[in-house]
This record gives structure tokens, sequence and C-alpha cells, in this order.
């Protein structure tokens, strides 16, 4: 059965839990009402039954006229609004007039023998019609018995048979209307379900990411939309982006794969025709060839590493030294410079990272400052309080361009004839956002340009991590 209804479309399913919820509380308001109204007769009928006052004379009539020995006399009375009758000490009974006999109970008998003053109970008359009864003790002249004034329970019976009646119709008016409700509070209700749910198989038919869904209102739905336009939007701005990675590395890898073309189909050539080729024009056609597979080599590095997705969880991250960090990737940028005087300040830093995406950017920091160095200039690398600041004495970068520099591929023009793929910077700026830093370049007074790279310290440095580089020169 749970299966079954699990099955079912979530409006019917809401539509019938409607329905059952209202089934459920009219049928308790039913049956309360009901036993509230059964409960108030009775009590009437009880009050009424306390309030009789039956004549002496009566009485004496019916018990000097009584013959107990033919207790069934007077059952084919007809009717009367009360039924009076005297029991006996010994259990018989004497009907009064126009009275129909009803049957003794052992509470009666207690009561005409004196052991309880009264009773009230339910009771049936000889041709088996309910009544309510109360039982009083008399005692006349030293001679015990019990009156019993009995009142009838059809008129209650019919009036709570008509109750019912009349309750479980609108029980069933109730339900009826109540599906009908639901059925209608489910259909306006899931209406942006059902755009949601369109907008969704849309997507999936057809992979338009521009769909947008209306979102108004602060419920759970307009939430819902309003996250699904977001997450939508974010697909979208992610696959434009992937297709201009794809596009300008595509363009970016045109420029050398036509260069080692041509070189190769010169060697070629000139291999299959016989005219050689004057060495130092091949050496100089190898050292192009090899210029131009080192730019390659480069440029796919840095494709990879910024498509390359963040580390899960922490399993990637570390408290690493900074000034370590500073310290290595300025040995390799003393390779690659020879001929530039670097100074370092290094003061220790301890940073939450991935060690090897911090050191590779922290030397794409200073091969920006290598390329740009004049032969013979000087680059200053400063590390205090987080920030570490790398200065070259180059040119400079115009203050019209400083917004794009960190922009994958972006290349001034006047570095476009300089080695180098466009993506060192755009990989700085990943990996600083990653350790919840930020990086930016500006106009170093006296000129060249200051790259200042700013990270948050780690809470406490691991014991084992060794002390702070020492300042050098070269």
């Amino acid at each position: 059965m749970g299966e079954r209804f699990g099955r079912l479309p979530l409006r019917a399913r809401l539509t019938l839990l409607t329905a059952a919820a209202v089934a459920v509380a009219v049928a308790v308001s039913a049956l309360a009402c009901w036993l509230l109204t059964r409960t108030q007769l009775r009590d009437e009928v009880d009050n009424s039954l306390q309030n009789v006052t039956v004549p002496p004379a009566y009485l004496q009539y019916t018990y000097d006229n009584c013959r107990p020995t033919d207790p069934t006399e007077n059952e084919n009375a007809p009717p009367s609004y009360y039924n009076v009758q005297v029991v006996q000490v010994d259990g018989s009974r004497c009907v009064g007039p126009n009275s129909q006999p009803v049957r003794v109970q052992a509470a009666d008998l207690a009561v005409a023998q004196g052991l309880r003053r009264d009773t009230l109970h339910d009771a049936t008359t000889g041709t088996g019609a309910d009544v309510r009864v109360l039982t009083k003790h008399m005692d006349v002249q030293g001679v015990q018995f019990a009156v019993s004034i009995s009142r009838p329970l059809s008129e209650i019976s019919s009036a709570l048979n008509t109750l019912a009646l009349l309750l479980a119709a609108v029980a069933g008016l109730g339900v009826v209307g109540a599906g009908t409700a639901g059925l209608v509070i489910a259909r306006s209700g899931l209406k942006p379900v059902d755009r949601l749910t369109e907008a969704v198989e849309h997507v999936a038919r057809t992979e338009d990411l521009t769909i947008r869904i209306p979102a108004d209102g602060e419920d759970e739905i307009a939430r819902l939309s309003r996250s699904f336009n977001s997450m939508t939007a974010a697909l979208a701005a992610s696959r434009d982006l992937q297709q201009q990675l794809i596009a300008d590395a595509g363009h970016e890898l045109r420029t050398p794969l036509t260069s080692l073309r041509t070189n190769i189909d010169l060697l070629v050539r000139s291999e299959q025709s016989g005219r050689e080729i004057p060495a130092a024009d091949k050496a100089a056609l190898l050292a192009s060839v090899k210029a131009q597979m080192g730019e390659l080599a480069a440029l796919i590095g840095d494709l990879q590493e910024l498509s390359r997705p963040p580390a899960p969880g922490q399993s990637a991250i570390e408290v690493v030294a900074l000034h370590d960090i500073v310290a290595a990737a300025l040995d390799r940028a003393r390779l690659r410079g020879p001929s530039l005087a670097f100074t370092a300040d290094l003061g220790p830093w301890y940073v939450r990272a991935e060690p090897a995406g911090l050191e590779r950017a922290v030397v794409n920091l200073l091969d920006n400052a290598v390329k740009f160095s004049p032969p013979g200039g000087s680059v200053q690398v400063r590390l205090a309080a987080g920030e570490l600041t790398v200065r070259d004495h180059g040119p400079g970068i115009p203050q019209d361009e400083l917004p794009h520099v960190f922009e994958r591929f972006w290349r001034s023009p006047s570095a476009r004839s300089l080695p180098g793929s466009g993506l060192g910077l755009s990989i700085v700026a990943r990996t600083a956002e990653q350790a919840g830093g930020d990086v930016r370049l500006r106009a170093a007074a006296g000129g060249g340009t200051e790259a200042l790279l700013t990270l948050p310290g780690a809470a406490t440095p691991p014991p084992e991590m060794p002390g702070p580089a020492t300042s050098s020169a070269s």
C-alpha cells in the first residue's frame, strides 16, 4: 500500500492526504458532537425523572390493585410518557394504570429492601423497549417497597439517529469538499514546481542554460527557483569560461605550432632536396624550434594548472612556511636572471595552503619581475606580516592595463614579443583566492612595477617548521 501510494504523482498524494486529514478531523468532531448531545439528552431525561412527583393516591391505587402472581400483566398496555410501577421486597412488581411494566433489576430490589435510597439505570420493558429508570425507596406505615419511574429512550434514540445521519452527511460533504479544495490547492501550489520541472527537463534535453524561472515571494518554492537560476547562471558562466579558455588556448597554441611547422618544413626540405642550410641559419632554426617547444611545454603546464580542480576537502591543504617557499623560489629566479641583483627581506609567516600551488604562484611573480627587468637591474623581495612584495625596475604597466593583468591569456601589447603564455598571473590570482588572500599590481615609485600578495596567517605554526630565511643579496 505504501509503495503504491509512493508511486502516485505529488499532486494526487497531496489531494489524498488533504482529504484524509479532513475526513479524520470531521469524523472525530462528528463523534464528539454526537457523544456530547447524547450525554446532554440523557441528563435531561434524568433531571425530568428526578422532578417527577407521583401522587400518593396513584401509588395507593397501584398497590391495592396489585396482583403479584401475574408479573406479566399490563405488558401490552399502550405506552405513556412516564411508566410507574411498585417493586416489593420479594421482587414482585405492581404496574400502575396506563404504564408499561419494566423488568426489575437487582438494583431495584436493593432499593425496595432498603439497602439503597435510590438507583438510576437503563432497563427494558416487557416488549423490549429501552427506558431510563429511577427507583426510589418508600416506607409507608412500616411497609417497605420501591417506586420505579421510567421514561422511554425512543425519543432520544430517534433524535440521536437523526443527528448521526445529519453528521454523516455533513462529514461526507466535508470530505468531498476537502478533496476538491485539496486538488485545487495542489494544482495552484505546485505550478511553480511544474515550471521548475519543465525547466530542468528543458535543460537536460537541450543543454540551454539561459532559461530562468520567475521567483516571486520568499517561500520555499521561490527560494528553490532562485537557487536553480543561480545554478544555471553559474553553469552557463562556467561553460562560457571553458569555451573561452579553449578558444584562447587554441589561439595561443597556433603561433608556436605554426612556427615549429615552418622551421621543421625548412629542415625537411633541405634534407630532401640536398641543399644544405648554412650552419648559422641551421643553428638559428634549431634554437627557434627548441624555444618554441619550451614555450609549448610552459603553456601546456599553465593550462594544466588552471584546469586542475581545487583539492577536495582539506586533504592537500597544510600549514606551510611562506618564507621558506619564497626563499626556494628566489633560488630558481636567480638562475633565470643571472644578470639581475636580488635583495630579500623575509620575515616569518605561516599560511594554510597547498605547498606546490603556492610555490608555483610565488615563482610566477618572480618570473614576471625577471622578464620585465632590464639587464643589470634589481629585484627587491620583502615578506612582512603576511604581505609579499616583489618590486622590479622595468618599464612598468600603464594604468589602464592594470585591471586586465590577471585575466587568462591577456598580455600587454608591449609584452607580446616576450616569451610567456599570459597565464602566470592568472595562476597567482587563483592560488591567492583559494588561500583566502588576494594579489594586486601597482606602479612603483621611481618606475617599475610592484606586486603585492597578501595571505592570512595560520593559527599556530607547526613546531617542526624551520626558522625564517635570512636576508640575502646577489
